[in-house]
């Protein structure tokens, strides 16, 4: 028999992954929709559309004339019960006083001090601030309207922390948990690949579609991302190293699998088990061993028997540690 030309492969471990791929929702961390707990006029509004705001940061002042006057009533109240305390305090210890004249005195202390608190935060009302650092959506009032407590003054959406949910079937729970690396994409930016973790799988599994939910989080310390957004994800839900060829070495008959190996310059045709397939390459679990040369180009000119071969090339063995 004349010698067959074949390309051959060295067989060699290979880094291999079970990927899960589901389509989530991009949702902001924390998201608040603002109106007012209490109803009267805007007097001023301290921000525009789409600005970043930090925690505590002034957004609406309402009118607060009738408040500012109520709490400075019961501030001097509170301080001149406190003068009073203490002036019988003094008399009961010289002894002219009584200690149930002290105990009223007290009593009345603490009342004025509760109509400060209460009048503080009657005022604290007409000041409307963010209650979180986030990105603020449009403005929907402005100076001089009447605030009712339904009227919504904007949005506000903390960002720096994606929340990405996506169902994905029950058969992969067993194959989730906290931890695992997710990557995802989104068709505003084409080719970008946003990472994360996968931080939660829900503790139920839905009757109706037989899928879970798993929340991940993703960085987004760049605001490029925003809620809402539809992103196509993709789990690591495991990583190992197996044997592997490329995929044209396969040669497929009867419901099996055979590859060729070169023993001496003969083309030695062997059954072998495959795993796990991915683009160019494929995993095998048992047939041959690391170190073994495999026809990849040209098997299919090869007989059952042992066949004389020539090799005109020798592809790259695969890298140990290569990505799938």
């Amino acid at each position: 028999m004349r010698p067959v030309s074949v390309v051959t492969e060295h067989a060699s471990e290979r880094s291999f992954s079970d990927i899960v791929q589901a389509i989530g929702t991009a949702k902001a961390d924390e998201s608040v929709t603002l109106t007012s707990t209490v109803a009267d006029v805007i007097v001023s509004v301290h921000f525009q559309d789409g600005d970043i705001v930090k925690k505590g940061d002034l957004l609406v002042q309402l009118e607060s004339a009738e408040e500012e006057a109520q709490f400075q009533e019961a501030d001097a109240n509170l301080r001149q019960a406190e003068k009073q305390y203490d002036r019988i305090n003094d008399l009961v210890k010289t002894g002219n006083a009584s200690n149930a004249t002290l105990d009223s005195e007290k009593r009345g202390l603490q009342e004025a001090r509760y109509r400060v608190a209460a009048a503080k935060a009657r005022l604290d009302d007409l000041y409307i601030t963010a209650p979180f650092d986030g990105l603020l959506g449009l403005r929907e009032v402005s100076e001089g309207s009447y605030l009712s407590t339904s009227t919504k003054i904007t949005t506000i959406d903390a960002i720096d922390t994606i929340k990405l949910d996506f169902y994905v079937p029950e058969r992969f729970v067993a194959t989730l948990a906290s931890g695992q690396s997710v990557e995802a994409t989104v068709e505003a930016y084409p080719g970008k690949i946003f990472k994360g973790i996968v931080k939660t799988v829900d503790s139920r599994i839905d009757p109706a579609t037989r899928s879970v939910l798993v929340r991940a989080e993703i960085d987004n310390s760049q605001h490029t991302l925003r809620p809402g957004m539809l992103m196509m994800v993709e789990v690591t839900s495991r990583s190992w190293n197996a044997l592997s060829i490329s995929e044209e070495g396969i040669v497929p008959a009867n419901n099996k699998n055979y590859v060729f190996v070169i023993e001496d310059g003969i083309a030695v045709r062997r059954e072998v088990t495959t795993g796990i397939r991915r683009p160019g390459y494929v995993e095998i679990t048992s047939g041959v061993t690391a170190g073994d040369k495999v026809v990849v180009q040209g098997a299919f000119r090869l007989g059952r028997i042992g066949q004389p071969v020539r090799e005109v090339e020798q592809k790259r063995a695969p890298i140990n540690g290569d990505k799938s």
